[in-house]
């Protein structure tokens, strides 16, 4: 009886965590990790790969998920004390996240002194993830699992129909043309990493563009939210302006040394696109399971996200060979 045949395209931290935990689950299946850009030159790498509850629905414990994966790989994540602050006081003041983060409260007035044009904050401790150093490492836990590896441009799912039996889509944005996903659209983000090790506090403006996120090697400061936007080139209007609206939050930015300036295009859509469906390919019907479009977190999700790919992988083999050892 031959081995089943899996092929997961897309090496984000979406397409490598589906493809270790498809590999780890059912070692009798062959898994090929397929992609045209790997680590350290995925949209993943340049994440600046904060936890955050996402606002979709059913995501929840998918949050809750990947915390308890922490426990166990502690060199990739670090907590951090935050502050989320608000211009309007009226804003959702306990949000549905407030039990899932450590510690949350309100911000004293003595903390929010530090930002006169803001009323309102919140003070919680959150997790980071290093994803320089994170995606390597999940890619050879899966290498160890006896996963395979191609790097090549998947141009159709029609030229991989021939050679799996599932097809797990992780492809993020490609996924425009390759599934054809009109929904799916890029968020621009534009972040600059600088050198500033005495900084130890996330501070995040609500307007979800102005953020700084101290990390291990340096200091992530951002950024924009530019929908529709393709530009992969930096722009220096934005970087000139990211530069002004975090000093204002943290004046000692501006001591600081850019160390690099990077662009990346969030995969959005209006919720990530988690199931499985039965494509006519090369005259037979092939199980497609999609997994993407996770936006800005893509980190956060990813771990419940495989989890539900892999019990869809599960249900789409033992429909295809129902005699398999899974």
């Amino acid at each position: 009886m031959r081995r089943a045949r899996v092929v997961v395209v897309g090496a984000g931290v979406v397409g490598l965590s589906s493809a270790v935990c498809v590999a780890e689950a059912l070692p009798f299946c062959s898994v090929t990790l397929l992609a045209e850009k790997f680590s350290p030159h995925t949209t993943s790498d340049g994440a600046a790969g904060i936890l955050f509850p996402a606002e979709f629905p059913g995501t929840r414990n998918l949050f809750k998920l990947f915390l308890k994966t922490i426990i166990l790989h502690p060199l990739f994540f670090l907590l951090f004390s935050s502050w989320q602050i608000f211009k309007d006081a009226s804003a959702d003041k306990k949000p549905f996240w407030s039990e899932l983060v450590i510690g949350f409260r309100f911000m004293t007035d003595s903390e929010l002194k530090r930002f006169p044009d803001h009323k309102f904050g919140q003070a919680f401790t959150t997790i980071k993830c290093e994803c320089s150093s994170y995606l390597p490492w999940l890619e050879k836990r899966f290498r160890r699992a006896g996963g395979q590896v191609e790097q090549r441009k998947a141009n159709s799912l029609q030229e991989l129909s021939n050679s799996y039996d599932v097809i797990v889509n992780c492809s993020g944005l490609g996924s425009k043309l390759l599934v054809g996903d009109n929904e799916l659209h890029p968020i621009r983000g534009q972040v600059l990493k600088v050198e500033a090790p005495w900084l130890h506090h996330f501070i995040k403006d609500a307007d979800r563009k102005t953020y700084i996120y101290p990390g291990m090697h340096c200091v992530t400061i951002g950024g924009t939210r530019q929908e529709g936007d393709w530009r992969l080139e930096v722009d220096e209007g934005d970087t000139k302006s990211i530069l002004e609206r975090c000093g204002r939050l943290e004046p000692s930015i501006g001591k600081a040394k850019v160390l690099d300036e990077w662009v990346g295009l969030r995969p959005s859509r209006r919720n990530p696109r988690v199931e499985r469906e039965a494509v006519q390919l090369q005259g037979r019907r092939v199980p497609v399971v999609h997994n993407y479009g996770h936006g800005a977190s893509g980190v956060t999700l990813a771990w419940g996200t495989a989890l539900d790919a892999l019990g869809l992988v599960r249900q789409s083999l033992h429909e295809v060979l129902p005699q398999a050892k899974l």
